[in-house]
């Protein structure tokens, strides 16, 4: 196997030119921590843009940051955080779940995967804060799209258009993005022994209120102990956060303690636990366990989670926990994914969809690990694959449709 490790946008214009030329497809990736998601890839060639690196403008003031497709996260956000600022979708890491180390994700693979955290519910996704990106088609052809301000864009946009495409069209190098200011401190109001519908009414009182909750989750009883070294008591936990400044966050966290007061005992995590409590929800942490049992990742209206999971449970067995107010649902199997049943009851249920985020390789040969599309939308899925990479140069069949 070749590896390619291009130190310039330059490079990876030439490697990518080059692979067309000679019809020698790539598997493109930076540090890798995403590499088990999708369908396997086979290949002879890698384009491993780890070494394209560095931060290439940042203007705090003007809350814009841009780098280049390999930087790692972790490096981004050490600085953001020098100037009390941040991403503020809480781009996940997937890093752990596969016995990786955290912190390798890089902002390619950010963009590709067009991450987001527990803050999706205000804050949306990757796609909703990058402002421009310069990337190299599968036609060996280099473009750029947006700029490096918000009202920046005309015709179509690109660089959203090349988030969740899991570097399937284009192979992106330089990226900006919009950055916020961060939350001065936080709160995590807890309530104990909900069981899961009760704590989806919870949660929908708790987003449908002025206090401006920021993260919603509910750990049933069967995962709560994994989280924040077992520091959980009284059963499943039903945990809404509070972000902002300190008399208001105080104040906030009042107001839901009077709202919710009477669903269960209650009380309340400082900004330390916080903040670990909401990076393990975010990236899967009771199920980083080193194991290769299969891990769903399903995404349905909030107040039907609880339904899919018990409808489920009475089919097959899972572990489960519930985020972005009850509408990601994080599910770990014992041996077999269960798609086809799983899928059928989403599908009942109104609707939505499952990303085996991990499995073994042979179980992800065989199953679609992202969600089957619609025919027209698988269409024109082809038809924007027949336009950026017509010869399936770039992670040909990772994405099931290519």
């Amino acid at each position: 196997m070749t590896v390619f490790l291009p130190n310039t946008a330059e490079e990876v214009l030439e490697t990518v030119r080059w692979a067309v030329s000679e019809e020698a497809p790539l598997e493109v990736v930076g540090h890798g921590s995403k590499r088990g998601i999708g369908q396997p890839v086979q290949t002879a060639h890698t384009l491993d843009l780890s070494k394209l690196t560095g931060v290439t403008l940042y203007e705090p003031e003007e809350l814009v940051l841009s780098a280049r497709a390999g930087t790692p996260i972790a490096e981004i956000e050490a600085l953001l955080r020098e100037h009390n600022q941040e991403l503020a979708f809480e781009p996940m890491d997937y890093g752990p779940l596969f016995g990786g180390e955290p912190g390798r994700g890089t902002l390619g693979g950010l963009l590709a995967a067009n991450l987001a955290g527990p803050r999706r519910l205000k804050a949306g996704a990757a796609r909703d804060h990058v402002l421009g990106v310069h990337a190299v088609s599968g036609r060996g052809e280099g473009f750029k799209s947006g700029g490096r301000v918000v009202k920046n864009v005309t015709g179509y946009d690109l660089s959203k258009g090349l988030a969740g495409s899991w570097g399937t069209l284009a192979v992106a190098t330089d990226i900006t993005m919009k950055v916020l200011p961060a939350a001065e401190t936080e709160t995590t109001f807890c309530i104990a022994g909900l069981d899961d519908a009760a704590a989806t009414q919870a949660m929908a009182i708790a987003m449908g209120s002025s206090a401006e909750v920021s993260g919603a989750a509910h750990l049933p009883e069967g995962v709560v102990g994994r989280f924040i070294d077992g520091g959980f008591s009284g059963g499943g936990q039903t945990v809404l956060r509070v972000e902002g400044f300190g008399p208001s966050v105080a104040y906030r966290i009042d107001l839901l303690s009077r709202l919710l007061g009477n669903h269960g005992s209650a009380e309340t995590l400082d900004e330390a636990a916080s903040r670990r409590l909401w990076r393990e929800i975010r990236d899967g942490h009771p199920f980083a366990d080193g194991s290769p049992a299969p891990v769903w990742r399903v995404s349905v209206t909030p107040s039907r989670g609880h339904e899919l999971v018990d409808a489920f449970r009475r089919a097959a067995g899972a572990n489960v926990y519930y985020d972005w107010q009850g509408g990601l649902i994080w599910m770990r199997m014992e041996a077999d994914p269960e798609a086809e049943i799983l899928r059928k009851m989403i599908a009942h249920l109104g609707g939505g969809h499952a990303t085996l985020v991990r499995a073994p390789l042979a179980i992800r040969a065989a199953t679609p690990v992202f969600e089957p599309q619609p025919a027209p939308l698988a269409a024109l899925s082809a038809r924007l694959k027949e336009q950026f990479d017509p010869q399936k140069i770039l992670n040909p069949g990772r994405m099931d449709f290519t």
